[in-house]
């Protein structure tokens, strides 16, 4: 399957790419199938009913929400995140949904929206949709949501895709082998043959407009974690700390040229905190390539946008570019779902791709560049997913801080050899979907393992 740079980065709403903007984006597509159809003004009754980790968590993820938004026909790249508390507080209140955001069907929460202590056979994120008349079922579909807001039919599994999936690309690779083989023949950098592959999907001029509105999104989402103050929701009275720190490294000055100092570094921490406690929030963010994640490439690339004085948004296109073909890497051959694999899928893989994009805009070569991404991507191994009360706040938000410097970190030391190195990037892909093979579900976005049970609320 080809994926486009823009599968992996897209604009959402938090806290989840796989928990709330996968369900979102599936429960819509159904509404949609509805009316496409000709079904829509038959239907009376609506069933939800979540599997897996989508039920585990789904509450804490706002799964729940997210498939009810959904069904009206809202889509989490468009929905203005200050609508979502008045539209769940008035079908809650008058328990009436206007599916597809026309046809008005009774729904109880309590009845039509299950939470099931199962799992279905081809993705812990599992959902059922089902619309009935007065005589029967009308459409049921199964959809998986299997990782940064993509979504699987079920009738889909075993197909050989759409036609969209099945474009040519003219530097096809499935393996880090391939990407360097391809650029030493051609003689390209890796955000060249990148762009090359995207030109496929849309002329240069839409690419380039839509790596750049992708980086205003960012941007956005940073100012507002920058402004926004209090307690997250969820119960758990975690504090909103980026705009204290923000105030606080103002205070001090900034360094004048890019580098690793500490004050540097703070700086790093603050971008990732902001994007975090935004998409702990529900607010307006990016995917990149998850949610869970979010923090990592913003936070790098900001670090480079504000200390490089000659920093532009030609850099900006390299930098999402070549961090997409690691993203690229890590969705064939392993998984960047949480659910799947554990956070080393969501944070490990973000954490990869921002080291890639940080080495091609400081001028790595593809050899160094691989090198990068395989030292960051190493040292987040096994890394488990086990949010506390199913919220994407601990140890999720400081997570993405850490792996963020992890990522600069990889990128100074790959910048001091020559690319070459012991374990290749493949390897650790393939390791990567190994260990979360063999990890217990209990530490793959279930809340029922590891950090989620050493924290008893009293």
């Amino acid at each position: 399957m080809a994926i486009s740079v823009f599968d992996l980065f897209k604009i959402g709403i938090g806290p989840s790419s796989s928990h709330t903007v996968g369900p979102m984006r599936a429960a819509a597509t159904f509404a949609q199938a509805l009316h496409e159809q000709g079904l829509l003004e038959q239907v009376s009754r609506l069933e939800v009913r979540l599997y897996g980790s989508l039920s585990a968590t789904g509450v804490g993820h706002a799964t729940d929400r997210a498939c009810l938004l959904g069904l009206m026909g809202e889509w989490p790249d468009q929905i203005d995140p200050q609508r979502i508390e008045p539209l769940i507080n008035e079908l809650q209140n008058s328990q009436v949904m206007l599916l597809d955001g026309r046809h008005a069907v009774a729904f109880d929460c309590s009845r039509d929206l299950l939470l099931l202590d199962e799992s279905l056979p081809y993705h812990p994120n599992a959902m059922t949709l089902e619309a009935s008349s007065a005589t029967g079922s009308l459409l049921q579909q199964t959809y998986y949501s299997v990782g940064g807001g993509f979504i699987v039919e079920a009738t889909q599994i075993g197909s050989t895709g759409s036609s969209a999936e099945q474009v040519q690309l003219p530097y096809d690779f499935d393996s880090a082998a391939q990407l360097l083989a391809l650029c030493k023949q051609h003689q390209l950098r890796v955000s060249e043959l990148m762009m090359a592959n995207e030109l496929a999907w849309r002329p240069e001029a839409e690419v380039r407009s839509g790596l750049l509105k992708l980086w205003a999104a960012m941007r956005e989402c940073v100012d507002n974690g920058l402004r926004n103050e209090g307690i997250l929701p969820g119960g758990l009275k975690v504090k909103r700390r980026a705009a204290k720190l923000h105030r606080s490294l103002q205070e001090l000055g900034k360094p004048n040229v890019i580098g690793s100092t500490l004050s540097a570094m703070e700086w790093v921490n603050l971008f990732a905190l902001a994007v975090n406690e935004e998409n702990a929030a529900g607010g307006r963010m990016v995917t990149a390539p998850t949610n869970g994640a979010a923090g990592i490439i913003p936070a790098v690339l900001h670090y480079y946008m504000k200390f490089n004085p000659d920093a532009c948004d030609n850099d900006v296109v390299d930098f999402l570019l070549s961090a997409a073909a690691v993203g690229i890497l890590c969705k064939k051959n392993a998984s960047i779902s949480g659910a799947e694999v554990g956070c080393q899928g969501e944070v490990g893989s973000a954490c990869s791709m921002a080291a890639a994009g940080l080495a091609e805009v400081l001028g790595a070569t593809p050899m160094q560049l691989e090198n990068a991404a395989e030292i960051a991507l190493e040292h987040n191994l096994g890394l488990t997913c086990d949010p506390v009360g199913g919220l994407v706040q601990i140890p999720c938000i400081e997570r993405n801080a850490i792996a963020a410097v992890k990522a600069i970190n990889a990128v100074q030391m790959a910048l001091r050899g020559d690319g070459e190195h012991f374990i290749s990037l493949d390897r650790v892909i393939r390791t990567l979907r190994d260990t979360g093979a063999d990890m217990h579900a209990n530490y793959k976005e279930t809340s029922r393992g590891g950090l989620a049970v050493a924290f008893v609320e009293c």
